[in-house]
């Protein structure tokens, strides 16, 4: 009988998380998938936990777990809300997955964990054209915001690969 466990991602996690990225990144319209960069930013921020956590969803298996899914933690300070918010990022469940409840799960789990550590607001980003995505974050609770997303992209100097 299988088992679902949400709890931190490890290294073991990475090329399964990479995988779920590419899927994830196949449906946003900004994003192209590059698995090097995504493992790459994947293992710096299992290294740099201070800055953001990601959570995997495992299907357990017998002694067999395998990841289905992920949430991208990242913290950060607004002076809106005087401390520290998240940005949730890269919420995929593989798509045999999607339909069972695991996404709820995930995302209730970030929130509670949110809340222990004192984080005072979630905000995330959806395609705009994901309309399942959008429907089930207004389930979840999370309101459209007045704010509009503009990116620039700068050319780094030094690089998370190197």
């Amino acid at each position: 009988m299988a088992t679902i466990s949400i709890g931190f991602a490890n290294a073991a996690d990475l090329d399964a998380m990479a995988d779920l990225l590419h899927e994830l990144f196949t449906l946003e319209s900004d994003f192209r998938p590059e698995r090097a960069k995504q493992f790459a930013a994947l293992r710096w921020l299992l290294d740099h936990p201070a800055h953001g956590r990601l959570f995997v969803v495992r299907d357990e298996v017998r002694d067999n777990a395998r990841v289905v899914g992920m949430a991208n933690a990242l913290i950060s300070v607004s002076t809106a809300e005087g401390g520290p918010v998240l940005l949730l990022e890269d919420l995929i469940l593989a798509a045999s997955q999607r339909g069972r409840g695991l996404g709820r799960r995930l995302v209730e789990h970030v929130l509670g964990w949110a809340e222990t550590e004192g984080l005072s607001r979630v905000t995330l980003l959806a395609d705009r054209n994901n309309r399942a995505a959008l429907a089930f974050y207004q389930r979840l609770g999370f309101e459209e915001s007045a704010m509009v997303v503009r990116r620039k992209r700068v050319i780094a100097k030094t690089s998370m690969r190197g």
